[in-house]
């Protein structure tokens, strides 16, 4: 069975990578923020919520990666590939984030002590 091309005008193609591009740019902007503002309040939570944010701005930084590599595939097979190796790795991380913020959970309840 023969797969069919996706046929996308390079136009619009064009025109979702400027779109990735200037959702890309804003996100940066606002962690930018985040991250300034987080680091002028103290608190015992300050070291686990800088990480959560570190953490979801790696996630977005990957769903932009993602969401190029999209516009750019050809056929259904490709996307689909590409939909597949994006969630598992999404899954990876997931674990490794969560693995991290137990650790820093046990960090934290252990200097209350």
């Amino acid at each position: 069975m023969i797969e069919p091309k996706l046929e996308v005008p390079a136009e619009l193609r064009d025109l979702a990578e400027k779109t990735i591009d200037q959702a890309e740019k804003a996100f940066g902007m606002f962690f930018e923020a985040a991250t300034k503002s987080m680091s002028t309040v103290p608190g015992a939570g300050t070291e686990v919520s800088k990480q959560a944010l570190a953490f979801t701005e790696q996630n977005m930084k990957s769903a932009f990666e993602h969401a190029r590599k999209l516009v750019h595939a050809t056929d259904l097979q490709e996307a689909m590939r590409i939909q597949s190796d994006f969630l598992r790795s999404q899954f990876t991380s997931a674990g490794d984030h969560m693995r991290q913020m137990s650790g820093s959970f046990m960090q934290s309840g252990k200097g209350k002590s």
